[in-house]
């Protein structure tokens, strides 16, 4: 079954302007646009980077974050890798 527009239609889009605006309705998922839902999205993902960084920095010298984090990236094992002097060890 086909369609056609009424005469009312077809004569209200034959006189459309070329210089009117064309209004379309942009696509929404949970309430944001798509671009803004990517400028929020680029936005929390360089918070969390700097927040990552940041709390690995100021944990750094725990051992165990040392140990299994810090050394385990390669070209920084040696700079993050601290051993107790036997001087220094209690046992």
């Amino acid at each position: 079954m086909v369609f056609t527009p009424t005469l009312r239609r077809a004569a209200a889009q034959a006189s459309t302007s070329a210089f009117a605006p064309k209004y379309t309705i942009p696509r929404r998922v949970a309430g944001f646009t798509i671009p803004a839902a990517v400028q929020a999205g680029t936005l929390a993902a360089s918070f969390g980077v700097f927040a990552g960084t940041a709390a690995l920095f100021m944990f750094g010298d725990i051992p165990r974050v040392n140990r299994d984090i810090l050394q385990q990236i390669p070209g920084l094992d040696a700079y993050y890798n601290r051993p107790i002097a036997p001087e220094d060890n209690p046992f």
